[in-house]
């Protein structure tokens, strides 16, 4: 079975669907008759990622992921059919690519004793400066 590189992931060449149709976008004449436009299926199931990594691709994926589980790509900015599927790839493959790598966790921090003291501090002076704007009392 054929496998495709893409994002530091083999993933079989049968996970992918290409469809081609007439762009919108330069070609002159061509664009009227060359199917150009490149449309781009990965579909999820067959490509057997981990769940973490699964997760975190559909999540990147964003409105591109079909009800289906498929991600679908796109372009038509090239005037050649294959520089449209080359540019589909590189842009499956960025996506792959940042979801391999797992986030590092938050970790998180609480303020030092200065920097809790040094807030009270301000928030007296602050409340002494709006005491004093007060008329008095004797009225």
């Amino acid at each position: 079975m054929a496998t495709i590189e893409l994002g530091g992931l083999e993933l079989p060449e049968d996970a992918f669907a290409w469809k081609f149709t007439r762009a919108s976008g330069p070609g002159g004449q061509n664009v009227n008759k060359v199917a150009t436009a490149v449309e781009c299926r990965l579909v999820l199931d067959r490509v057997g990622l981990d769940a973490a990594v699964r997760t975190r691709l559909e999540a990147l994926a964003g409105s591109r992921l079909t009800a289906a589980g498929e991600i679908l790509i796109v372009v038509d900015t090239h005037r050649t059919q294959a520089r449209n599927r080359a540019t589909a790839l590189e842009r499956l493959g960025g996506l792959l690519a940042q979801a391999a790598v797992k986030p590092k966790p938050r970790i998180p921090t609480k303020p030092s004793a200065s920097q809790r003291a040094r807030r009270r501090d301000d928030k007296k002076r602050r409340g002494e400066v709006k005491r004093q704007r007060k008329p008095p009392d004797d009225f």
